[in-house]
């Protein structure tokens, strides 16, 4: 009789992760990276925050009766689209930065002499140094932050809201507080465990294979951070005017 529920529960918490605005924004977290161990620990953080809010936010409407209307999480709704366009803006911001950084630290001009059929001249050349040759102060340009504080912080705000704002309201009404919080630590496992396999997924196509190709992994960069800003500005709209018509 539990063994079901459990399985479905878990299966719910797995496939939550699977969400639109929850895979663009693992996008843009993990697009700055460029090996896969460090996306999963993203989507490791990234879980583990969204299921902190989540507990905490069941804890006090489970066993401390605090009541929090459905009108209230269009709120928390809006303010998770206004983070999805920070997200985006910031990664758009970091990723620039670095690309200028690169460029000014590697490049070096000199002249050397030519010889024509007729005379010796000079002229200028721009060359940039091989991977091979980075010395220490192009090193630390090319460093990734190993931290994993923005992918903890973007899953404490989503929790605020979503389908798992929506689980916590229907968990809560279950009549055993301890049944509600033992489905809340379940659905949240099933979360990380999604989390961490779509931050994994999603982090392929900025492996380091395609990393080599400038051009494309521009354009991944910049595709996938306008369209974080166009549904997190899809999502403020709709539950902003929900907001207001009611």
């Amino acid at each position: 009789m539990f063994t079901f529920p459990l399985l479905l529960t878990i299966y719910a918490g797995f496939t939550h992760a699977f969400e639109a605005d929850h895979l663009l924004a693992v996008t843009n977290i993990v697009s700055r990276r460029d090996h896969i161990w460090l996306s999963v620990k993203d989507g490791i953080f990234w879980g583990l925050g969204h299921s902190s809010t989540i507990l905490l936010i069941g804890v006090l409407m489970i066993l401390f009766k605090v009541g929090i209307s459905e009108h209230s999480f269009h709120y928390f709704e809006a303010g998770v689209g206004l983070m999805l366009i920070a997200l985006a803006v910031y990664r758009l911001q970091k990723f620039f930065r670095c690309k200028k950084l690169v460029i000014h630290t590697h490049g070096h001009t000199h002249s050397h002499p030519h010889r024509t059929a007729d005379e010796g001249h000079k002229h200028l050349h721009v060359h940039f140094a091989p991977k091979q040759n980075f010395n220490h102060t192009q090193l630390q340009v090319h460093t990734h932050d190993h931290s994993h504080k923005l992918a903890f912080g973007v899953g404490l705000v989503h929790g605020l809201a979503g389908s798992g704002a929506l689980v916590v309201l229907v968990m809560a009404q279950i009549k055993n507080p301890f049944d509600g919080l033992s489905y809340l630590l379940i659905f949240s496992a099933g979360c990380i465990g999604g989390m961490l396999v779509a931050a994994g997924l999603f982090s392929v196509p900025f492996s380091k294979k395609l990393i080599q190709a400038p051009v494309l992994q521009t354009l991944l960069i910049i595709a996938t951070s306008v369209l974080c800003i166009i549904y997190g500005g899809k999502v403020m709209y709709d539950n902003l005017l929900l907001l207001l018509i009611s």
